[in-house]
């Protein structure tokens, strides 16, 4: 097959494919669409990019063209769970570009937001719902959502699902779902604790693979430079103004360590935004579409957000950090190389993470190219601007009053112990 109109698609997603110019299926959505369609459960293996998301989408949307309903009221007809607030948007809008020429209902549930609008969202129930575990349950628990009328369900990046200790809330999802359904279970790693939570969620699965477990991008050379930690600030920044760069995703281990790396890149005159779990939705959103729309090219996340970052363009993946999981890396680099693109994966590694190194080559079976530091580093280094530190809010005060005249400024307030009557008065109001 090498056409999405030889799948057997229902028209109107045909119609929706087109409109977007997608002609060819991609591997993985080859192997899976077909038993989908023939309603039977699934467990996909596949690397983020590969376009998982149409893999389960497409077959969905067909079953609902072929099997029209009306809205259970207060439920869904189709639950999609997402490890991360951005992917679960991303699903969602690729839900509503294949679904543009169908009437269908399609919703995000996740945590950030007023759980008030997405209550009132859900009353009249929803087509589609794509979620998050932790405010799934919080509106199941407010009775605002039941599960019970769920006919397709999907486990997404489920080996991030646990990574982020889900697995209490993925339990308790499943003994709420109706156990006539069909169920889509997909995870770019499959070790021994996710194959034994798809045992849970799946009955008889088809199982499809296009790469093997932990493989890395063909398209992506990967390099490492081994350098002190103090210094990895630096190399990042000097890295940054020499590489010719489209669009970098930089990683690091922290959402402290995220804001510093974005505080000394600014300094340096460098476009930045940061993206974690520290920052608010709106402030997710607004970096996320100022890195698509070109305005900064560079985006510092850790890997917890990182999931749902799918930005066409991106050239570069830096590992400020390398993650202390070897399956992680493959995540972060399946961020560049995508659609038949090249990419460059970068990892900065002190002496305390060269075991993790070695932990990523024997998964990946990769051996990371080293390249050395650049020439005149220390110099180089020297000359670079510092971030302007923020002073204590005690101590700025202190300098603003220190500055005024004399005559303007406030009189301290007398902090000794108070005596005669209007300290017994205070003491008789405090007792009473």
């Amino acid at each position: 097959m090498t056409n999405f109109t030889d799948l057997g698609l229902a028209e109107p997603i045909l119609k929706a494919l087109n409109a977007k110019g997608y002609a060819t299926p991609t591997p993985i959505q080859i192997k899976a669409i077909p038993p989908v369609l023939e309603g039977r459960d699934l467990c996909g293996i596949a690397q983020t990019g590969t376009g998982k998301t149409a893999a389960f989408a497409l077959p969905a949307l067909d079953y609902f063209a072929r099997h029209p309903k009306p809205t259970p009221i207060g439920g869904c007809r189709m639950l999609v769970l997402s490890p991360t607030r951005e992917l679960a948007a991303q699903i969602a809008q690729s839900f509503r570009d294949y679904a543009r020429f169908m009437r269908l209902s399609v919703e995000t549930v996740f945590g950030g937001v007023p759980i008030g609008r997405q209550i009132n969202k859900m009353r009249p129930g929803v087509d589609i719902v794509v979620a998050t575990p932790g405010r799934l349950l919080d509106l199941i628990d407010q009775r605002a959502l039941t599960l019970r009328d769920v006919e397709v369900f999907v486990l997404d990046e489920a080996d991030q699902m646990l990574d982020l200790g889900f697995i209490h809330s993925l339990k308790r999802i499943s003994q709420m779902l109706p156990k006539q359904r069909q169920t889509l279970f997909f995870s770019a790693t499959m070790p021994k604790t996710i194959a034994e939570l798809g045992d849970r969620f799946l009955t008889n699965p088809v199982k499809v693979a296009v790469t093997p477990v932990a493989s890395t991008a063909e398209r992506v050379e990967q390099f490492v430079t081994f350098v002190n930690q103090a210094e990895k600030q630096a190399l990042l920044t000097l890295t940054l103004k020499a590489e010719p760069i489209d669009r970098a995703l930089v990683f690091t281990r922290t959402k402290h360590g995220a804001d510093k790396v974005v505080k000394h890149l600014q300094a340096a005159g460098i476009g930045c935004a940061a993206i974690h779990g520290n920052k608010s939705q709106p402030q997710r959103t607004q970096a996320l579409q100022a890195f698509r729309s070109g305005e900064i090219k560079i985006l510092v996340a850790t890997d917890i957000a990182a999931r749902g970052i799918d930005v066409s363009g991106v050239s570069h993946v830096f590992n400020f950090e390398l993650p202390n999981v070897a399956e992680q890396y493959v995540h972060r680099i399946g961020r560049t190389a995508r659609a038949g693109r090249d990419g460059i994966a970068i990892s900065f590694v002190d002496g305390e993470e060269r075991a993790y190194l070695k932990q990523i080559e024997r998964l990946t079976r990769v051996q990371l190219q080293p390249v050395p530091l650049p020439e005149n580093f220390e110099a180089q280094r020297a000359s670079l601007p510092k971030p302007v530190q923020a002073k204590p809010t005690a101590q700025r005060r202190h300098e603003e009053q220190r500055a005024r005249p004399a005559g303007d400024r406030p009189k301290r307030p007398f902090r000794g112990r108070r005596s005669g009557v209007g300290a017994h008065k205070g003491a008789v109001k405090r007792a009473g």
